[in-house]
């Protein structure tokens, strides 16, 4: 039995603002099934507190953004990339504009908005809502796809692996091709496989891989490993972005604390008291945000600490109170008052500048698959991402997907084999995946952190491919759960950071060796692919 793809709907995995982008403009003219693994406002783009790119200004231009886009990268940028998303910034604003965000105004600003001025940008050309821009748009977004007839939103549901040739059981010489999802409803514990007429991935990227990050619990690098599992190239991985200062704390671990504060006069110290950051740059706390995260990074592993500290009990109370209200609330909920107490800080994986190589049209290395966001590598963050420019590419690029999916005409689709679960039987070892879980964030922690070696790369891929080997026999043998999923996934982008930062032989952006400490002149991206007919080589 076949039917026309046109009828099938287009499955998008991840309800962020990639997701939600590509789902509404698809939605005037095809059925949308949009998957969210946790709840609905959950995703990484309600995280985001900065703001959204918009070359808007009389004194700001195209050339001027790519230019600190490019400086930013480490020279690594697509130059290409970089000129047709600044090029498309103002229609993205407008577009959110046009939706109902409520960014902050200005009336004597462009749009009418308020442009603010981050790190790496040259003038002002921020777009944003207070501190909560990421919220903002989410919200509006949301909302709009709720009310939509041809948007399907489905709750608590989690992609286990894309459908392609090999579960049709296609000849070599056949052209692959993806063909839907294996979906698992979390909540009803039953797997559906959903036919699709081309399948997005949304799903953000992999921070969860780290034993400390900002990212939510949904950034397990879902569609980065599904896309890897199916023969799609993987750029950049290697390049992961880290914050500075996030609050350690066993209730909070995913909390940011502003630079604004160390910008403020805040410092960071030892146990001890010992300020130390003057030791690492003249800038001191004020230095760039990877030479302070690097320099963290060193005094803990220099004297074994679990943190270090951020003190700004000199600054005036009812100043901190006044303009650090959100940071004093939730460290004061905590039992911390940062009037009167330092505040214990590390530094924590923050955005996944790599993962599956696309097109600026969404595509991937397999017709029918698509990828928009953090789960992609574009060529726009090159080796360290300027910021804002991640929720930028979310809205140009998740219109350009899907304006590609519309003018496609897809073949008839065969009807796809049903999930099997007549070999597996329910878990009854859980802690297997609790204690795995917790053994590869803190080896991707120690070992492929911040600052990495050769030898702590070549211990953590050792470590990996222990992991691995017991995570697939779990997943051989035991009805799938979101948290071995999530795990299996995991798994698989952690070998792709190592591989990745293995085959880098230079310091550069975001990744810093000690054994190959120097920038080399010119240098390249970092692209993985898998060789045909052996299971899980690699092409550096």
């Amino acid at each position: 039995m076949s039917m026309p793809s046109a009828e099938l709907p287009v499955v998008v995995v991840g309800a962020g603002l990639a997701g939600l982008t590509v789902a509404l403009h698809l939605a005037q003219s095809r059925p949308v099934i949009v998957l969210a693994k946790r709840q609905l406002e959950e995703a990484a783009t309600a995280w985001a507190q900065g703001g959204i790119v918009g070359v808007l200004g009389s004194d700001d231009s195209i050339a001027s953004h790519v230019r600190d886009t490019q400086e930013a990268g480490a020279g690594l940028v697509d130059q290409h990339t970089a000129e047709f998303i600044a090029q498309h910034s103002a229609r993205a604003i407008e577009w959110l504009v046009a939706r109902g965000v409520p960014f902050s105004p200005d009336p004597e600003g462009p749009l009418g908005l308020h442009l603010t001025r981050e790190g790496g940008h040259t003038v002002r050309r921020i777009a944003h809502a207070a501190d909560a821009t990421g919220k903002a748009i989410h919200d509006v977004l949301l909302a709009e796809a709720r009310q939509h007839p041809n948007i399907t939103l489905r709750e608590r549901w989690i992609a286990i692996d894309l459908i392609t040739g090999r579960h049709l059981k296609k000849s070599d010489t056949t052209p692959d091709r993806c063909y839907g999802v294996y979906a698992l409803d979390i909540d009803g514990q039953r797997v559906e496989t959903l036919a699709a007429s081309a399948v997005v991935l949304a799903s953000g990227g992999v921070g969860k891989v780290y034993r400390y990050t900002t990212n939510p619990d949904t950034s397990t690098g879902d569609g980065i490993a599904m896309a890897w599992r199916a023969g799609c190239r993987i750029g950049n991985m290697e390049f992961v972005q880290f914050h500075p200062t996030c609050l350690y704390h066993p209730q909070e671990r995913s909390f940011l604390i502003t630079e604004a504060l160390r910008g403020e006069g805040a410092i960071l110290r030892l146990p001890d008291g010992t300020r130390f950051m003057k030791d690492h740059d003249e800038r001191g706390e004020l230095a760039p945000r990877d030479i302070v995260a690097r320099a963290i990074d060193f005094e803990m592993k220099k004297h074994g600490l679990d943190h270090v500290w951020l003190d700004a009990t000199h600054l005036d109370g009812d100043f901190l109170r006044e303009h650090f209200p959100t940071i004093y609330a939730r460290c004061l909920s905590l039992g911390i008052d940062i009037t009167k107490q330092p505040i214990p800080v590390v530094p924590a994986a923050h955005y996944t500048c790599g993962g599956v190589v696309t097109d600026l049209h969404g595509r991937t290395d397999l017709p029918g698959l698509y990828a928009v966001g953090e789960t992609t590598y574009t060529g726009l963050h090159g080796a360290n991402r300027l910021a804002s420019n991640s929720l930028l590419e979310c809205v140009v690029l998740g219109r350009t997907c899907a304006d590609d999916i519309l003018a496609r005409t897809a073949d008839a689709q065969t009807k796809l084999p049903a999930w099997d679960e007549s070999q597996v039987e329910d878990a009854d070892e859980e802690v297997v995946i609790s204690h795995n879980w917790d053994e590869l964030r803190l080896v991707m922690w120690n070992y492929v952190g911040i600052v990495r070696t050769t030898r702590r790369l070549e211990r953590a891929l050792h470590r990996i491919k222990l992991l691995r080997s017991e995570i697939d026999d779990y997943y051989a043998n035991f009805r799938v759960t979101r948290d071995l999923l999530e795990l299996r996934n995991l798994v698989d982008c952690a070998e792709l950071i190592v591989r990745s930062a293995l085959a880098r032989r230079e310091s550069r952006g975001l990744h810093f060796s000690r054994d190959y400490p120097y920038t080399l002149p010119v240098s390249f991206p970092t692209v993985l692919s898998r060789k045909p007919k052996r299971k899980d080589a690699w092409l550096p």
